[in-house]
């Protein structure tokens, strides 16, 4: 600790993200990116970026990728906010929209950022149980809150929970803001977007991340009524009023208009996805049901600290969490069939 600090550093627990590593010819399964690359389109877009227009500012609004977005989802602009990776859209939302003296509610086992914004941001928080099969109760949140937030698909579960139920949840909490964090959302479920009209109390932040295949450009997106988007622009207004570069937007609005590449990486990873469900279940493991471009097993005969350890010796990383009701699985992204039959060969190994 430094003398240098202020005050509130010294007690903040930072997010730990899944590792980097720097080792050739591993098969890297442990941070959910997507096996395939972006689309062409979005190449060529941020290509055509790389000229002299670059010494002059982007467009603080990012407006070529809000109304990218805007007709995707059949929304107007002013419903669409976008920011530096959906992380800091995260982060503006805790910061502007869930302050406000009561706990915000969410589940127990879910994205380990939530609790580190509640941390940075002086947030009361509460966490709420899954039940037995990992699943949110929407009953559980119908108690006095400061804002309700929860992955969908959960993270790390890959579990989903029903347009229907979630508008159950938005009708329970009227007066406080419900944050849907849909960054697997395209892997098989349906995004909340389409509640957004129907209820202002409901904000849906998305990522390029994933299905878009654009993990290192960092972009991120919310989609909600006008008021709330205003405080979400009022906060990145106050702290970075150019949080997206003009590669960023340029690759970001061609990705999102490229719609035959999407679909067709989305559906190369779930048809990957339940080949590796199969697989696994031979081998013996508990595999929750996955809406995501990832699956959580466990092994009944067999510790899941000890077979990360050897999944790594034998080149295969994935994701281990040491939280005590998630102790024993394992979080497995999806590659490539090569890689997941990597995964397998290896697995059936020990």
């Amino acid at each position: 600790m430094s003398k240098f600090w202020s005050p509130f550093v010294k007690d903040l627990v930072p997010y730990v993200p899944g590792e980097q590593p720097k080792l050739a010819k591993l098969v890297k399964l442990n941070t959910n990116e997507n096996p395939y690359g972006p689309s062409p389109k979005a190449i060529a877009a941020m290509q055509a970026e790389l000229n002299d227009s670059l010494r002059l500012y982007p467009d603080p609004n990012g407006e070529r990728l809000k109304q990218a977005v805007a007709d995707y989802y059949g929304v107007q602009t002013s419903q669409v906010f976008v920011g530096n990776g959906s992380d800091e859209v995260l982060a503006h939302a805790f910061h502007g929209l869930f302050q406000h003296g009561k706990p915000l509610l969410f589940p127990d086992i879910t994205y380990s950022f939530y609790p580190v914004y509640c941390g940075l941001y002086g947030i009361a928080h509460e966490a709420i149980a899954l039940d037995e099969g990992f699943q949110i109760r929407v009953e559980d949140y119908a108690r006095p809150n400061g804002g309700i937030i929860f992955p969908n698909p959960n993270a790390p579960t890959g579990c989903l929970l029903a347009l229907e139920a979630i508008e159950r949840l938005l009708q329970a909490n009227p007066d406080s803001v419900v944050l849907v964090d849909e960054a697997y959302i395209d892997f098989g479920g349906d995004t909340a977007v389409a509640l957004v009209d129907r209820y202002p109390n409901l904000l849906v932040t998305q990522t390029l991340s994933k299905s878009r295949s654009l993990a290192g450009l960092r972009v991120g997106l919310a989609v909600g009524h006008p008021e709330l988007i205003e405080a979400l622009e009022r906060i990145k207004n106050s702290f970075n009023s150019y949080p997206l570069d003009r590669l960023a937007i340029a690759g970001a609005a061609a990705a999102f208009e490229d719609r035959p590449y999407f679909e067709q990486t989305c559906a190369a990873v779930i048809a990957s996805r339940e080949a590796v469900v199969a697989g696994l279940q031979g081998l013996g493991f508990e595999v929750l049901p996955s809406a995501a471009n990832f699956v959580f097993a466990r092994h009944p005969g067999r510790d899941a600290a000890e077979l990360a350890s050897r999944l790594r010796e034998q080149g295969v990383i994935v994701r281990h969490f040491k939280q005590a009701r998630i102790a024993q699985f394992l979080r497995i992204s999806i590659g490539t069939p090569e890689q997941n039959q990597a995964l397998l060969d290896a697995l059936r190994t020990l």
